[in-house]
C-alpha cells in the first residue's frame, strides 16, 4: 500500500477510493466514493415492498435478503464505478446500530473481501454516516458544526467537532421521530413506510385541526419526547370511535406531523442560539421530510445559520455516505481489525 502512493506525490494529492457496504436494516447497499466526496456508484436494493407485507420490518426476512443481495449489489457498484476490487483503498461497513442479522451480513461481507484482497477494512457507525452524506452534497461543509439527525430509530442534536467525532446535546427519551411517524400512520390505516405516507397525507389535511401536545423533558432543553404525541393520537382515534365521530386522516396526519416538526425546530434553533452555531446539518430517514425541511430552512434563515440537508436519496440508508465516513477514518490512519462484529446498540458518542 505504502509502495502504491509514493511515485514522487503525497498521499494527501492521490485519489482514494473507498467501497462501503451497508445492510443495517432493509436496504443493501454498496458504493464507491473517491475521496470521501464524489460518488462513483451508489446501488440501492430495497425490500420495502416484502416488508409491506407485515406492516413493518422483518429481522429474519431482511437478513435472507442481504445473503441474496449483496454479492450483486457490490458487483453493480464497483461495474457502476469502472473499478475493480484492485483499484479499491479500503472497505468501509456499517457494523451498528441496526437488526444485528442484517449488520452481521454486510459485516462478514466486507471482512471478506478486505482480508482477501488484503485491503485496510473500516468500521462505520450507521448515523455518522447520514451525517456525512451532507459531505457528499455541501464541498464546503466542513467540522464543526450542529446536526439535527431524525431517522426511524434515532432523535439526536449533536455537534460534530471534527470528522468522525460528536458530542451529544440531546437525544429522544422515548420514541424516535420515525418510529412515531410509523405508529402514528399504521394507527390512521396509511400502513408502512409510515413517514412518506404522513407527508403525502398531510398535504392534504389542516396542520391546525387538532392541537397535539409538543412535549418537553424538564431540565433538558435539547431532549426529545415522542411517545406523548404518539399516544394523544391515538387517544384522538379512540374517543372519535366511542362516539362515532368521523375522522380525517389527513387532518390527523397534518396535525401529528406538524406536532413533530415543532419540537424538532424548536430544539435545533434553542441550541444554536445557546451554542453560537452558525451550521445546522439535518440527517436520517426523516430528514426526506419536504415540510420539515421548510421549516426548518425558514428558522436558520431568520436567524443567519446556514442549513444543509442532503438529496432525499441520500437521506434513506445508502452506501454513499457510509463511504464519505469511512474516508475520513481512512486518512486519520483508522483501522479495523478481524474481530470486527456487528453491534446493534452502537452509540454515537458517550
Amino acid at each position: 500500500m505504502e509502495e502504491k502512493r509514493k511515485e514522487g506525490k503525497d498521499e494527501m494529492e492521490q485519489d482514494v477510493y473507498v467501497l462501503a457496504v451497508e445492510s443495517s436494516c432493509d436496504e443493501t447497499a454498496a458504493a464507491v466514493i473517491r475521496n470521501g466526496r464524489e460518488i462513483l456508484s451508489n446501488v440501492i436494493s430495497s425490500q420495502i415492498a416484502l416488508h409491506t407485507l407485515y406492516g413493518g420490518v422483518v429481522p429474519e426476512l431482511a437478513s435472507r435478503k442481504h445473503i441474496e443481495n449483496i454479492n450483486p449489489v457490490i458487483e453493480q457498484a464497483l461495474s457502476d464505478a469502472g473499478k475493480t476490487l484492485d483499484e479499491i483503498d479500503a472497505i468501509g461497513v456499517t457494523y451498528g446500530p441496526g437488526l444485528v442479522g442484517a449488520l452481521l451480513v454486510g459485516v462478514a461481507e466486507a471482512k471478506a473481501i478486505a482480508y482477501a484482497k488484503k485491503k485496510p477494512l473500516i468500521g462505520v457507525h450507521h448515523i455518522e454516516g447520514h451525517v456525512c452524506a451532507n459531505l457528499l452534497e455541501h464541498p464546503d461543509l466542513k467540522p464543526p458544526f450542529l446536526c439535527l439527525i431524525v431517522s426511524g430509530g434515532h432523535t439526536h442534536l449533536a455537534i460534530m467537532k471534527d470528522y468522525g467525532e460528536f458530542e451529544i446535546l440531546g437525544r429522544t427519551r422515548d420514541d424516535a421521530a420515525g418510529e412515531a411517524f410509523d405508529k402514528v400512520a399504521r394507527a390512521i390505516g396509511l400502513g408502512y413506510p409510515g413517514g412518506p405516507k404522513i407527508e403525502k397525507a398531510a398535504r392534504e389535511g389542516d396542520p391546525k385541526a387538532i392541537d397535539f401536545p409538543r412535549g418537553k423533558i424538564d431540565g433538558s432543553p435539547y431532549d426529545f419526547t415522542f411517545s406523548g404525541m404518539k399516544s394523544a393520537v391515538l387517544n384522538y382515534l379512540n374517543q372519535a370511535a366511542m362516539m362515532k365521530k368521523e375522522v380525517n386522516p389527513n387532518d390527523v396526519a397534518a396535525s401529528f406531523q406538524q406536532a413533530v416538526i415543532d419540537v424538532l425546530v424548536d430544539r435545533a434553533m434553542t441550541a444554536a442560539r445557546d451554542l453560537h452555531q452558525d451550521k445546522l446539518v439535518l440527517a436520517g430517514g426523516v430528514a426526506a421530510n419536504g415540510a420539515l425541511r421548510e421549516a426548518l430552512a425558514a428558522a436558520c434563515k431568520k436567524r443567519k445559520i446556514e442549513f444543509y440537508h442532503p438529496s432525499p436519496i441520500l437521506c434513506t440508508d445508502n452506501a454513499a455516505m457510509i463511504g464519505a465516513a469511512a474516508y475520513y477514518h481512512y486518512m486519520k490512519g483508522e483501522r479495523a481489525g478481524w474481530d470486527l462484529n456487528a453491534v446493534p446498540g452502537l452509540k454515537l458518542a458517550e
